[in-house]
């Protein structure tokens, strides 16, 4: 115990003297450090933050904070250490680097489920412009109405078409940056509408407009279907609570009237 002691008091006096330089040891280091990401990682960091923020500084940063984390709880267990501390302050080391990861994780599926909600009707706006412009325009124009989800994509595709690219690609990366039910299949159609020639127009755009009236059903479905969970989860709580609060007051009664 005293050699933890005096060893913790050793390092605190070459950091804090800067004989040892955590930031060097750090960025000499990173490549290994990195090493140790989740595959998806990277993904859920651009999807939550953007381009702006760097996925290996953020990861560099998790893991200092888990090890302060470790150490801060490791001094607290340190007058009565044990194999049930050890275990303690192990868990907590592991959830301490996992909680960062998790919370991308979750804020990813809320993400991913709140477009597989608005898509459909975005397309909705969409199918209607095309009716009076070509796709390109129709894209461009709606931009500004837009949910503001999806206004950074739209930007980007609408650039790739401006400057040439008259391919599928533009369409499935859009498709790409927001992968939710059938937005794959729907670009490709809007992408076949922008090559249809004006007498086929019409009979694109009724295909279209099926497949978004299809989305919009789909999604008004699995919103209900979420308020019933909810008020299915409510009422358990609700009953459990109830039943459990009278079984608690007839416990207590009974106890009392055996006491009296």
């Amino acid at each position: 115990m005293e050699i933890l002691i005096i060893g913790a008091i050793i390092v605190f006096i070459f950091i804090y003297t800067k004989k040892f330089d955590t930031h060097k040891f750090v960025e000499e280091n990173e490549e290994y450090l990195t090493g140790l990401k989740e595959k998806d990682y990277d993904f859920f960091v651009k999807m939550k933050y953007g381009e702006k923020v760097n996925p290996n500084k953020l990861f560099i940063s998790r893991i200092r904070n888990a090890v302060i984390m470790t150490l801060a709880i490791t001094l607290l267990f340190l007058q009565n250490f044990s194999f049930l501390n050890f275990l303690f302050i192990a868990l907590a080391a592991v959830g301490s680097y996992k909680l960062p990861y998790i919370q991308l994780k979750n804020y990813y599926k809320r993400y991913m489920s709140q477009i597989d909600q608005i898509l459909p009707y975005y397309l909705k706006g969409l199918e209607i412009l095309c009716q009076n412009y070509t796709v390109p325009v129709a894209l461009s124009r709606s931009i500004q109405d837009a949910p503001p989800i999806f206004k950074e994509g739209l930007k980007e595709l609408v650039a790739k078409i401006d400057a040439g690219d008259s391919s599928v690609q533009p369409y499935m990366d859009f498709a790409i940056k927001y992968p939710v039910r059938d937005s794959m299949r729907m670009m490709r159609l809007l992408y076949r509408l922008s090559l249809g020639a004006q007498e086929n127009k019409y009979q694109q755009l009724l295909m279209f407009s099926s497949s978004v009236s299809s989305l919009q059903n789909k999604a008004r479905e699995v919103k209900y279907k979420a308020r019933l969970d909810s008020m299915e989860k409510r009422t358990m709580v609700m009953l459990v609570v109830t039943g459990g609060g009278t079984m608690v007051i007839l416990l207590l009664s009974t106890m009392m009237l055996f006491g009296a």
